[in-house]
């Protein structure tokens, strides 16, 4: 990730909020209360689902994240392990998460955590797991199957090394069998795993059935990849991708998380990516996922789900539009 604005290493510090508000001189928009709706509905074949990070600015518990992501109709949401952490030393539990997330008809797409599994140190790889393991329970607990494998611990790709990346996502992938809940190897396009080729090498060298990928739309552009060839990746076994858009500036070198814009507001290809995405077999969530503060200053919690629903959809049904 950036090492500039909001980066989402930086987002699992809770003081990162407080340094922004002190930084910009602005303060973030709360939620106001709203009466619970009902779920919209829609006929596209993949879910309109919501990562937590774009509500990270208003501080909402996670049992609150849940009921709002719900109203606001969407199908599926993404949380943060810290948030569910927060809940639970709150004097919450995961299975009262979990079943406030049935009540509402919500799927819990994935679990954002972060551990540096694929360490070279065998000591630090060692406790990561063990980190791993306790997060993947509590996910378990929720009825949750998935939680993002992002890359850290290493500072760089080495070709040399891909068979030693592949043994330990097989690790990792076996706690999987143990506790139920996979971890998805995720691409990060400011980060040492940022090439789509190296990420399915990975993945597919593991040998494991369960192997699987995260990609984000605005990871795999940044991250100097190609749309041309997504379709060569088979999209069926992908549970759930990433939605938001990018700006024509700055430069693709030159962004970061917090230029991540809506859906339709910036420069990506849907209209050829998702067809291709569909017909290589995705039929998983599309979960959007932002770090603006322009929006987190300027809009209420519930306006930016709203915004990023509707959004959401009007893309994906345009692109759907163009499948034969």
């Amino acid at each position: 990730m950036s090492d500039q604005n909001i980066s989402r290493r930086k987002m699992i510090r809770n003081s990162s909020l407080a340094f922004l508000g002190a930084a910009t001189g602005f303060g973030f928009l709360k939620s106001k209360s709203s009466e619970r709706g009902s779920k919209k509905s829609h006929d596209l074949p993949f879910r309109i689902s919501m990562n937590t990070s774009t509500l990270q600015a208003y501080e909402l518990p996670a049992d609150e994240q849940i009921r709002m992501v719900a109203d606001a109709g969407f199908d599926g949401i993404e949380m943060w392990v810290r948030d569910i952490r927060s809940y639970i030393d709150a004097g919450g539990t995961a299975k009262e998460l979990g079943d406030l997330l049935s009540s509402n008809n919500l799927l819990l797409e994935n679990m954002i955590g972060f551990s540096q599994w694929i360490s070279d140190d065998a000591d630090i790889r060692k406790e990561a797991i063990e980190i791993l393991k306790s997060d993947m329970e509590m996910i378990a607990a929720m009825g949750g199957k998935y939680i993002a494998a992002p890359v850290q611990g290493i500072d760089s790709i080495d070709p040399t090394k891909f068979h030693d990346y592949a043994k330990r996502y097989r690790a990792i992938l076996e706690l999987g069998d143990e506790t139920g809940v996979i971890p998805i190897l995720e691409v990060w396009g400011t980060g040492t795993l940022h090439k789509v080729s190296d990420c399915t090498h990975i993945a597919i060298e593991s040998g494991h059935p369960d192997a699987t990928v995260l990609f984000d739309f605005y990871h795999v552009y940044r991250g100097g990849n190609s749309w041309e060839t997504i379709n060569l990746v088979n999209a069926a076994k992908l549970p759930v991708m990433h939605m938001n858009d990018y700006p024509a500036n700055p430069p693709r070198e030159k962004l970061t998380d917090a230029d991540r814009v809506f859906p339709g507001e910036g420069i990506c290809p849907y209209r050829e990516v998702i067809p291709k995405l569909y017909h290589a077999g995705f039929r998983g969530g599309f979960s959007v996922e932002l770090f603006n503060r322009g929006y987190w200053e300027s809009m209420d919690a519930e306006t930016i789900l709203k915004e990023s629903y509707d959004r959401t959809h009007s893309v994906l049904t345009k692109a759907m539009a163009a499948v034969e």
